[in-house]
C-alpha cells in the first residue's frame, strides 16, 4: 500500500506568518495554485483510489482541487486537524513576545518543550492523529494508493509514531505547502520513500498573494 502524505497549500496565515493551529484559514491564490499544480502531478502514476483530509478549510479546500481532477470524492476527518495551539492560535510571533514574552523566550532555546495555556498536549495529539491514520489504512488492505491532506504538524505526528521516533523532540524534516511526502506499507517494516517534494511547484506561483 502506497499512502500519499499531502501538506496543504498556502493559507492566509502562512501567508501571514501566523500561528495557525485551529483557526480556520483559507488558501491565498498561491495556495489555490499550489494544489492544482500538485493535482496535475498526482493524474499521472499514482492511481489514487482514495482521498481523505482534515476538516480544517485550508486542507480541506486543497483536497476539493486535487479530487477534481482526479474524479475523487474527499472524506473529512476531524481527527486530522492541525495541533491546538491554545492562547497563541492566529498570532504572529510579535504578539507572542508582546502578549506571552516567557513562551517566546523558552521558543528561543527548545520551542518543543513550551507549555501553552490552553494548547491540546503532544500526547493527545500524536494519539488522535495515529487513530486517524489507522482506520484509513485499515479501510484499504493490499495494494491501493490513498492519499490524505493535512498539516505540517498533523503528518509529522504520524511519522514519528510510524518510525518509532520521539515526538517531543525536533523532527529531522520539514512540510513546506503543498509537499509530497509517500510511505509504502507492508513487508518487514514500512518505508518512507519520498520526503517533503515540490518539484510540482517549480512553475506555480511563489509570491505571498493573499
Amino acid at each position: 500500500m502506497r499512502l500519499l502524505l499531502i501538506r496543504h497549500g498556502q493559507s492566509v496565515g502562512n501567508a501571514a506568518q501566523r500561528i495557525q493551529g485551529l483557526q480556520d484559514a483559507p488558501l491565498t491564490v498561491v495556495g489555490r495554485a499550489q494544489a492544482l499544480a500538485l493535482g496535475q502531478r498526482l493524474q499521472n502514476g499514482y492511481d489514487i483510489r482514495a482521498l481523505y483530509a482534515s476538516t480544517l478549510l485550508r486542507a480541506r479546500k486543497t483536497a476539493e482541487i486535487i479530487a477534481a481532477l482526479l474524479g475523487l470524492t474527499v472524506t473529512c476527518d476531524d481527527r486530522l486537524k492541525e495541533y491546538d495551539c491554545g492562547v497563541v492560535t492566529g498570532m504572529c510571533f510579535e504578539d507572542v513576545a508582546s502578549q506571552y514574552p516567557e513562551i517566546a523566550r523558552g521558543w528561543q532555546k527548545d520551542p518543543w518543550r513550551v507549555p501553552i495555556p490552553g494548547e491540546e498536549g503532544l500526547d493527545v495529539f500524536q494519539q488522535r492523529v495515529l487513530s486517524a491514520m489507522h482506520d484509513i489504512i485499515a479501510s484499504h488492505e493490499g495494494k491501493d494508493t490513498v492519499a490524505v491532506v493535512a498539516h505540517g504538524g498533523t503528518l509529522g505526528a504520524y511519522l514519528t509514531g510510524l518510525l518509532g521516533l520521539d515526538f517531543r523532540k525536533r523532527q529531522p524534516w520539514m512540510f513546506d505547502n503543498a509537499s509530497l511526502s509517500m510511505v509504502v506499507l507492508g513487508g518487514v517494516r514500512p518505508r518512507l520513500t519520498l520526503l517533503n517534494d515540490t518539484c510540482h511547484l517549480n512553475h506555480a506561483p511563489k509570491e505571498r498573494n493573499p
